[in-house]
């Protein structure tokens, strides 16, 4: 069968999603993962971005071997360049570089005329080539460009060195049928075409990216651009395990493969709506946790019965787990390493120990503990870096009454390694928590976005606080858990002020060393 190459810009287009702001260690966690999951191309970011989005699409480069990593780049030399820099440590490097071709884009936004456009992307294209064995060529807004303006431009990138050309509907504009319709138009009209692979990127405003994914393979793409769970600029990009799932459970209809690795799905989607805050809606395709439920009757009936009856794939396929005891208190330190390991988690001795101790310190609390409290124990510790607790959490104490106003108590480890205690008043429990920490930290706070979410099932479940605010002017996203939900909410907080702080200073270290 066909091969269809499986990009991933879960770390570029994904991390575009309003509120998400990933740092180096969790973009190397993601990619790892994605590796994982056997994604043939992943998007590590926009070199030309920031010093730091260089330094992590470097690090990633170098850490990366099973998939090609790629940068993004405008049609300019010096985006170029910092794509270079930042991956020519890669096992196998290619750019990503684009110009808009829409006549709304071309006018408005790059101020050309479509000459000018066909001569900036042609020279882009041939500059690119003297560093990348590969280059992708993406036309933007390429589904409102002109058919055959299209097809003109797509010639030249080919003869000019592109290996791949995108067709990207980037406003989420068409339906399947068109969409699928302009690869064909590419297939019939450019005479050069058998020389490139022509991908898919989608956006989902419409709702129909997935659908209009599977329209481009139909008509003759062999690479498709996604994120995992949906993520990305507005209402997201077609979502990649949705993909990747209809393409193996309707094989007799796409009549294609992947190198997917489909029993990753479940992990590679946790970790990706853990570490950017962006919660699975209960409903989701093939992640969501409503995904195998059945409510109805007549439904539970007939999966007793026959599973395929109203199940078409199984939650195996996905890799997801039953929510039953996995570790009790009485489990040892081997068997608990054991399960790391089998969970894909490298941690070092040290982080191991820590996340044995707090496994067993939650085990004394919990009568249960499931598959969704360790991989929040665990992802905690893999992620954790010494410089990285700047403010630390000691303890937190709410006075609360329904007849009198909630008083919060803090006591936090601040950056010079004292420790700060302070109190104060809020209209609820959590406002009380935040306006006693703001007086500790040192700099403005402002809240935009604040909720709560437990992991896993039970009166007892680990409850998960994501919070969303600005620190001295900029935003940042910050996660905690604990078994009470205020004190998951103090460490949310205390952590997205630490990643703030911990940017500033990776920024610093990276203009001294340019």
């Amino acid at each position: 069968m066909r091969k269809i190459d499986i990009f991933d810009t879960t770390l570029r287009d994904g991390e575009q999603s309003a509120g998400v702001n990933l740092n180096t260690a969790e973009k190397l966690e993601i990619a790892k993962q994605l590796e994982r999951f056997g994604v043939d191309v992943m998007e590590a970011g926009f070199p030309a971005a920031s010093p730091g989005d260089l330094d992590a699409v470097r690090q990633i480069a170098s850490t990366i071997r099973n998939s090609s990593v790629t940068g993004l780049a405008r049609s300019v030399k010096s985006d170029i360049d910092a794509a270079w820099e930042a991956l020519k440590v890669a096992e196998c490097p290619r750019l990503h570089v684009f110009i808009a071709t829409s006549p709304i884009h071309m006018t408005y936004k790059l101020k050309q005329t479509p000459e000018q456009v066909v001569e900036t992307a042609v020279e882009s294209i041939k500059y690119a080539k003297q560093f990348f064995p590969i280059v992708q060529w993406s036309a933007e807004d390429a589904f409102r460009s002109d058919p055959a303006f299209l097809a003109h431009i797509v010639e030249q990138a080919i003869k000019a060195g592109a290996s791949v050309i995108n067709l990207p509907d980037t406003v989420g504009y068409a339906t399947p049928h068109e969409y699928g319709a302009m690869f064909k138009y590419m297939k019939d009209n450019v005479p050069n075409v058998d020389q490139v692979k022509l991908s898919s990127h989608c956006h989902n405003d419409l709702g129909m990216a997935v659908a209009n994914t599977l329209a481009a393979i139909e008509n003759g793409a062999d690479q498709v651009e996604g994120t995992i769970n949906g993520l990305g600029e507005r209402a997201g990009n077609a979502a990649l395990e949705e993909v990747g799932v209809a393409l193996y459970t309707r094989k007799d209809a796409y009549k294609v493969q992947t190198n997917l690795t489909l029993n990753e799905i479940k992990r590679t989607s946790q970790l990706v709506s853990q570490l950017t805050g962006m919660a699975i809606q209960a409903n989701k395709a093939i992640v969501g946790k409503n995904a195998f439920a059945h409510e109805s009757g007549i439904h539970q009936d007939g999966v007793l019965k026959e599973p395929t009856t109203y199940e078409i794939i199984t939650p195996e396929l996905i890799g997801e787990e039953s929510n039953n005891l996995v570790l009790g208190k009485h489990s040892g330190r081997h068997a608990f390493n054991d399960r790391a390991k089998s969970m894909g988690f490298q941690l070092d001795k040290e982080a191991l120990n820590q996340a044995f101790k707090e496994f067993k310190q939650l085990a004394d609390r919990k009568k249960e503990i499931t598959s969704e409290d360790l991989w929040t124990i665990l992802t905690q510790q893999q992620l954790k870096d010494e410089d990285a607790v700047v403010y630390e959490l000691e303890s937190v104490q709410v006075h609360y009454g329904t007849e009198d106003s909630p008083m919060a108590t803090a006591r936090v480890k601040v950056p010079d390694g004292t420790i700060q205690e302070d109190a104060c008043n809020g209209a609820g429990s959590v406002e009380a928590i935040f306006n006693t920490l703001e007086r500790i930290i040192d700099g403005k706070v402002h809240v935009l976005d604040y909720r709560v979410s437990s992991i896993g099932k039970g009166r007892d479940a680990l409850g998960e606080a994501v919070i969303n605010l600005t620190f001295n002017g900029d935003e940042f996203t910050g996660r905690g858990a604990a078994q009470d939900v205020l004190e998951a909410s103090a460490k949310a907080y205390l952590n997205a002020i630490n990643r703030s702080l911990l940017q500033s200073r990776m920024k610093q270290l990276i203009s001294t060393t340019v």
